[in-house]
Parts: C-alpha cells; structure tokens; sequence
C-alpha cells in the first residue's frame, strides 16, 4: 500500500508467460487499472512516501526471452514506468533501466540508473537521470558507480566511475538547491556508500591501486554537517602505531557511523602481496636457464637488460629462444602441477565445504573502528573471534566464536559457540559464556533495543544479561509454564520457543510457551504476565506478532500489537489484539478475526489507519482484504488466479483425528476430490513430510513442480489427497512413519471417502524416505512415487551434503535422522530403519525419482535401492534428469515428470492403460524419438 494508505498495487504473474501490475484505490477497487510487466519472477515496485507517485519495471517478455534464449539476458533491455496517481495515471517510460529510487519523505526525486551507455574505455558507472517529479525536469549526470538519497530526501550522495578513473571521485548533491559538493576526487574508486538513519550522515570507501598487492589499498571517507559537509579522511598507510600491518580497509563490508557520529565501524582484511621475484633469485635463475638456452643468448646482455625486471620478464625472453628448438620428448617436459584435493582427519571443515565457502572466506573481513575524537584506530575482532555484531546504540558488540568446537559440531550436530563482549569504547573483550550450548537459534542471544542486554536461553530457561553491570538473572524459573519446545523431536537437549522479542524501552520481554504470550519484567518490578490467557486451555497456539511499522525498535508496548492465532486442533487460523495500559500490555487477548481459513499477512499502511491482510483456503486463491484496526468488515480487493472458475476445484476438506500406535494424538488432512459426491469411494494419495496437517487451508497454485507434487492438481484430476502427520520417535525415524503413517489411512478409510483398494504414496526427499521404507513394512498402498530418497541411512551417513559441502553426520545425530549416535553406536537402528536392508518385502510399484546432481541426497542412494530391487525383480522405474539437483528446476523436466507421476498412478489407481515407458521401459537408442513424441504444446 501506498503510506497514505490511499493505494494499493500488487503484481499478477502468469505461471508461465507474462504478468501485469494491477493499480488501484483502497476504498474504490472499481477503479482498478492493470498495466503490462512482463516476465520475471520478482517484480521492482515501489511508492513515493507521499503516495502519488508509483514506480515498477517493466521486463522483456516471455516470447522475447525465449527467441532470445542463446544470448542469455544479453541485449534485452528493461524499461521502469512511472505513474502519476494524482493526474490520471500520467505514465511515462524511461528505456534502459538497471535500478531506481525515490527520495524518501520528500517525494520531489526519482533517481534512475540507466544501461551503461559507454563505448570504450574502463568506466564501470552509467548514465544517472535524475527526474524532478513536479516539474519534470531531467538531470543526466554520467559515470555514476552508486547512488543513495538520504531518508528525508534532502540529499544525494553519490560516486563517479569514468574511463581512466578520470573525474573519479565522492559527490554530495543538495536537491533543494542542485547545489553539488566535490567531497573528494582521485584516482581512485568510491563506493559503499552508507548513510546513517536518520540521514545526517554518511561513509563510503575509496580504493586505490596498489601494484604491490593483489588487493587495493582502502581508505575511509566519512561525512556529516551536510549543510557545509565536514569531510573525514581515515588512511591506514599513515597510521602506523594503532593499524595492523599487511591489513587494509576491505571493499567486502560498508563502513557506517556510530549512531552518536564519534565512530566509525568498517571492515579490513590482510593484504596478498603480488609475487615479484627479488633481484638474487632472478640471478639464481639465471644461472639455472637451460645450456642450449645460454649458448644461444648473451647471458650480460641479459643482466644489464633494463626491461626484465621480475622474473616473468625473464622467462618471457628465455621462452622466445627456446621456442627456436625442437620441442622435448614427453619425458623431459616440464611437469605442471597437479589437481587435487588433500582432505586431513583433522580438518575442522571437510575440503567440500571448505570449497563451497571459498568465496565466503576469502572475502571475509574483520570489524574496525575509528575514533573521529581521538584519531585513534581499533581492531575489534581477530582470528580467535570470527563472528561480531555491532549492537544497537554502538556501546557494545556480541562476538562469538566456534573454532574450538567446529569439528565435532561437524560430526554430531550438537551446536557450542564461545560468546564474548566487546566494549565499542575501548574495544575491550570479554569472555560471556564457554561453549554455550544452542540445541537450537532459540536459545542465541538477542540484543536488548537500548544496548546493554542480551536475552538467551540454557537448561530450559530464558536468562537477561546486563552488559553494563556482569549481572545475570532467570527470568522464567517462577514462571508455572515452560517455554521449552515439547513438540521438537530432534537429538537435542531442551530446544526453545522462539521469543517475540525485546520491548522498544527493553523493560520487558515478550516470550512463548507454545500456547500463551507472557510478558516478562527484566527488571526487579512487576510480575510476569501471560497476555493471551485462552492459549492452552483452548488449544489455540499464539504464534508471531504482526510487525506493522518496518523500521520499528523493539515492541512498543504504548500500541497495540497483533498476534496471529491457529487451532492446534481445529486448524482455525486469525488475529487477535492485545492492547496497552499505563505498564505494559493489558491481559486478554481480543479476537478480531476467527475462521476456518489461513489468515495471514497483517500489514498498515505506514501513515495512515488502513489495513489489509490475506486469506486464503485450499480451493480459494490467496486474497488481499482491506480493513482498520480492529478488522471490521474486511473488503475483498484482489481477484487471483482470474481463470480459476474454468477448472476443476476440490470440494472440501475433513479433519481425520487419529492416534498413533505409539499414543500420539495426531491429524491428518483430507482433501476431496472435484465432483466429490457422498458415499462414493476415490482413489487417493497419501501425501507427508514430517507435520503437515495444519496446511488444512493452504492454497497450492497449480503448476509443475521440482517435485512433481501438487494436491490441486490431483484433487482436480478426480483423487483425494490425505496428508497426514507424522512425530517420531529416537533411533527410529521410518518405523515412525510406520506409527504414524498406517493409523492415519485406517482412520481415513471409515470416512468412506477413500478406496482402500486404490491408495498410493508419494514423497520426496525426506517424504521420498518415508515412501521407501513404508512400502517395504506394509502392502496396504497399490503404488508409490519416492522422489530423491535416502535408502541407507548406514551408507548415507558417511556421505556428503553436496549442496553445502558439509558432512551428513551431524544431519543424522542431531537433525532430521534423529539417531543417537553413529551407525557403529547404533548399528540396529541404522539397519532397523534403512529401507534397503528391507526390500525382499516390497510388493507395491514403485516409481523413483533421482538426480545425478543431487547435492542433498545423493545419487547413489537412489542407485542402490533401484538396483536391489531390480536384482529381485520387483516393479521398480527409475527417472533421472540428467544435471539436475534435489528438484527439478528445468521447466521441461518439472512439466515431464508431474506428467509422468500423475500417468503412474492414473495406471495403478484408476487403471487407465499403462504408457509404453510404464509397460515396457524406453532404451537408450529409442529415448529421443521416445521424447519427441511426449512434447505437448506450453499453452494448454
């Protein structure tokens, strides 16, 4: 919405094809307008602050793109279209554009960076317009790097980056004005800029070759009293006593001002000097050139040579001699170095994840400060502290470090970290806490918004430290609830809740305990206070505090606050208000909105009293309503999906209530079929991935996915889809699935709704595991799709997670496989729960999906379990897409194989005659006639 709330605009895109932006008034959706954007997958759109102005790319069209397809993105050009929302929806288009932004509160700016229109030379800026919205003015200034309004929109900062660097420099720009400011220019290149908050300020970084290095030698710009702007000047290179040797300032992280504009915070990192060989090894060199070489040349000539200077040069004059002789035989050439990979027990990081990191590591840098008082540089951070994080109001920082541990968190999963204080004064540090156990990020410590405190949590309880006095206190341990998480089943020791957070005046903490919200003292006055009060004896779970204002500070307990609310049991979802009192949060929870929908999205517009938020059902496209305060008479703005009333639709859903063998209470969801008449039976998918029945009201927009799976598409092809939940048990992560799993579909089976004789599974990844294992325990379901299982979690376990490059150990200990221990610890649960040991049992068809690029779950996973089978010669079909990963992302596979999984059991559930591939398999010499034949046309 607009910040006058007057406006709405949201983006319409085509699952495939091209999109539009739709506009319109809040209180008027008749005045609805739509203009064309395109295809892309995330829209650029935005408002002026003063609500009458409306920004939004416009990108090349599908058609475009795909006659385009062999050149990538290259010559396809984006154009922005600017709406002038007081005047009609005057438009106009500006070609070639990168990015673009307004100048926040003023609203008299709009600044455009164009397509680098330069023809030769070394620039790396393009054109900038910037268009003077009231008059309409346009100003081209060139060469621009980067460019920032301040927050009210009073200025411009922005940089220079010309052929040869010439005119390179930091400029300041009054918009009130157009007065300019060179605030410095060099041969150098300016970026990074950064202004404060508030925008009474701003740094950015000046880089300067440095033919020693192989990095550039940074200096530190910083600016404030922008009237007369006061230019600070920070060069390493001229601080020898307080800057570290072979470090500069580094170009990987932006510099920003203290809040109180005394500091500076910014970035350095070690300097790689360029190899250049000294003057004594070029000699030794020399005097090791081949014979046939100095018989050829004049070795003082050489010497006296003025233009080899390195030994590259020398090299060079060497190899233009040697290239007159016959080439060596094999055996005499030179030997180049080899490719390799040295993986050591000791690595605290195996080589694949050390590889995947590289980029991370070598552009990792260290928090500095510099005192603009004193003059004085610090260093805030070193090897032995890898993690700081510059706390709210700059008076401390949270360093943490897990070097010490990193290895066994590697192997086991089980998570320590050493947490230090930095005193951003005196740059002082402080050891907080020795390995600190964090069975999850629920436990980390959170900064109070005045500074000085951190909230965290260890055996169960949630602890305040007041940074300022070494002052420790338990805030929950009179508290008769507990807000450790009961419902996580992982390898860990007493996970946590997620808190919502600090109090803007950071007097209170507002914590969960699964049900309730409880607002917490820090301080020694007042009591703790549950706020919602019905959370847990109406099984209702209080869940996340709508956050209205972006650029809020902490929890203002002056204003009211939202909670979204969801019945544990009876899926309802909505949003209740807490309101305030003279000391905190009024108790009782008021209930604004309550359905049998997933209510979501609460936002405000930023100055003004409008409010909207979404809902959506399984068979109900997600939409945006408009309301106030207290959600009174939502009004329906949006029309999603505008084609959906063509197609078929689920006719309902049902909750089945069930108890597992193990005496969880459970759920599952049942979702009809389209044409769903009483009393007769449908065929039926069991679809799962760990607790999945509050997705009860989730809308799916039909499509094809990475996985194939889409419940829409199947309800409206004439099956029921029953999604049910599943808890597990340590030790004994499939035969869970068996716990959970076969009581579910017995229970969904009294309903009628479901064949019993025509049941399927499907699954993928972890789901995929669960199908694998499932079929070999029971021969209830006709057929089954497993996409990307892992089949032995014996082998499985000693294998790497590709797409990180860490090890699955730690998965297996502490993460999903929820195992105690390694396989030789616990070799039978291993065994117990790897479906492979188990698949002489398999009876049920199985269709198994598996990537050779699978960098979760690897190939070879799905490679035994299709081999074992076939050695038995149970019915098992194997696709593979070849260079795809966990999912599929091509869009000719997704469409490929939910064609082929929806063909799989239209075979086996509805007996529909079996395609070829099916029946008889495809050989390799007769797959692209094969595939030829299956291309069906995008458009339908």
């Amino acid at each position: 919405m607009s910040s006058n709330g007057k406006w709405a605009v949201y983006a319409m895109m085509s699952v495939e094809g091209d999109g539009e932006v739709i506009v319109q008034k809040t209180d008027e959706p008749q005045t609805k307008k739509s203009f064309p954007i395109g295809s892309t997958t995330f829209p650029s759109i935005a408002f002026s602050e003063n609500g009458r102005w409306l920004a939004f790319k416009q990108y090349p069209k599908e058609s475009e793109k795909k006659a385009n397809s062999k050149n990538g993105s290259k010559g396809l050009k984006e154009k922005l279209i600017l709406l002038d929302l007081d005047n009609d929806f005057k438009q106009t288009v500006f070609e070639n554009v990168n990015s673009f932004s307004f100048n926040g509160k003023n609203s008299t700016h709009l600044g455009i960076n164009l397509g680098n229109g330069v023809a030769n030379g070394d620039a790396k800026g393009s054109d900038f317009l910037l268009v003077h919205l009231n008059s309409d003015k346009k100003q081209n200034i060139g060469n621009v790097l980067e460019f920032a309004f301040n927050k009210t929109g009073d200025y411009l900062a922005y940089s220079i980056d010309a052929a040869n660097q010439s005119g390179n420099g930091a400029y300041l720009l009054q918009l009130v004005t157009g007065k300019t400011e060179i605030l410095d220019s060099d041969t150098a290149t300016y970026k990074s800029i950064n202004w404060t908050e508030k925008g009474e300020a701003f740094a950015l970084l000046k880089l300067v070759k440095d033919k020693s290095f192989k990095q550039d030698h940074g200096k530190l710009l910083a600016i404030k009293n922008l009237s007369d702007p006061q230019l600070t000047i920070y060069d390493p290179k001229k601080d020898s006593i307080n800057f570290p040797k072979d470090y500069t300032i580094s170009p990987n992280r932006k510099p920003m001002w203290s809040e109180d504009l005394t500091r500076l915070f910014f970035g350095i990192h070690p300097l790689v000097p360029e190899k250049k060989q000294n003057k004594i090894a070029t000699q030794q060199t020399l005097r090791n050139v081949n014979k046939d070489s100095l018989e050829r040349v004049n070795l003082e000539k050489i010497k006296s040579d003025s233009t080899i200077k390195s030994l590259a040069d020398l090299q060079k004059a060497i190899a233009k001699i040697d290239s007159t002789k016959p080439k060596a035989s094999p055996e005499k050439k030179d030997k180049t170095k080899p490719d390799m990979t040295i993986w050591h027990w000791q690595d605290s990081r195996l080589q694949s994840r050390q590889q995947v990191l590289e980029n991370q590591d070598k552009n990792y840098s260290l928090w500095s400060m510099y005192d603009t008082r004193t003059g004085k540089h610090t260093t805030l951070q070193d090897s032995s502290m890898r993690e700081l994080t510059i706390m709210t109001k700059e008076k401390f920082g949270l360093g943490v470090d897990f070097q010490e541990y990193e290895l066994d968190i590697n192997l086991d999963g089980q998570n320590y970290r050493d947490i230090y204080s930095v005193n951003l004064q005196t740059g002082e540090r402080k050891l907080l806490f020795k390995k600190f156990y964090l069975p999850s990020f629920s436990s980390f410590p959170r900064i109070s918004t005045d500074g000085d405190k951190l909230l965290y949590a260890k055996d169960g309880h949630f602890y305040v430290y007041n940074l300022e006095t070494g002052i420790e206190k338990n805030l929950t341990e009179n508290i008769n609830t507990s807000f450790v998480n009961l419902e996580d089943d992982h390898n860990v020791e007493k996970p946590m809740i997620n808190p919502l957070g600090w109090s803007s005046d950071s007097k209170f903490v507002l914590l969960r305990d699964g049900w309730d919200v409880w607002q917490v003292p820090v301080g020694d006055k007042g009591k703790p206070i549950n706020l919602t009060q019905n959370g847990r004896s109406e099984k209702i779970r209080y869940q996340m505090r709508f956050t209205l204002d972006p650029e809020e500070k902490g929890i203002d307990l002056s204003k009211p606050i939202f909670i979204r609310k969801y019945g544990e049991f009876s899926k309802k979802s909505g949003i209740s208000k807490i309101s305030p009192g003279k000391s905190g949060l009024i108790p009782g929870a008021k209930s604004l909105i309550w359905e049998d929908a997933n209510i979501n999205r609460l936002s405000k517009a930023k100055n003004a009293e409008v409010y909207y938020l979404s809902k959506e059902k399984f068979n109900e496209p997600t939409e945006i309503y408009i309301t106030d305060a207290d959600l009174t008479d939502p009004k329906k703005i949006t029309q999603n999906a505008p084609d959906a009333p063509k197609f078929k639709w689920s006719s309902g859903v049902r909750l089945v209530d069930y108890i597992s063998d193990k005496g969880d209470t459970l759920q599952a969801a049942l979702f009809l079929p389209a044409g769903f008449v009483e009393g007769k039976k449908y065929p039926t998918i069991v679809y799962y991935y760990e607790k999945l029945s509050q997705t009860l009201h989730n809308y799916s927009t039909p499509g094809f996915s990475g996985t194939g799976w889409n419940p829409n598409v199947y309800t409206s092809n004439g099956y029921a889809v029953l999604i049910p939940d599943i808890v597990y048990k340590l030790d004994d992560p499939g035969m869970s699935a068996v716990w959970c799993v076969l009581p579910a579909v017995k229970e969904a089976i009294k309903t009628g709704i479901i064949d019993e004789k025509n049941m399927g599974l499907h699954g993928h990844s972890w789901g995929g595991y669960q199908t694998s294992f499932l079929i070999t325990q029971t021969d209830m379901f006709k057929a089954a799709a497993a996409g990307a299982p892992l089949t032995n979690m014996i082998s499985m376990y000693d294998l790497i997670y590709w797409n990180s490059g860490g090890g699955n150990m730690s998965i297996f200990e502490a993460s999903q496989g929820r195992f105690r221990g390694a396989p030789w610890e616990n070799w039978d649960a291993y065994q117990r729960n790897s479906p492979v040991y188990h698949v002489k049992n398999v009876n049920t068809p199985l269709l198994l999906l598996h990537n050779d690029k699978d960098g979760a779950v690897d190939f070879t996973q799905g490679i035994e379990y299709y081999n074992a089978l076939r050695r038995l010669k149970k019915p098992v079909i194997m696709v593979q897409y070849k260079g795809e990963n966990h999912g599929l992302s091509k869009l000719e596979n997704r469409k490929d194989y939910s064609v082929r999984m929806m063909e799989f059991f239209d075979h086996h559930l509805k007996g529909e005659e079996a395609a070829n591939w099916i029946s008889s398999g495809v050989s390799k010499l007769k797959l692209d006639e094969h595939l030829e034949t299956r291309l069906f046309d995008t458009n339908n």
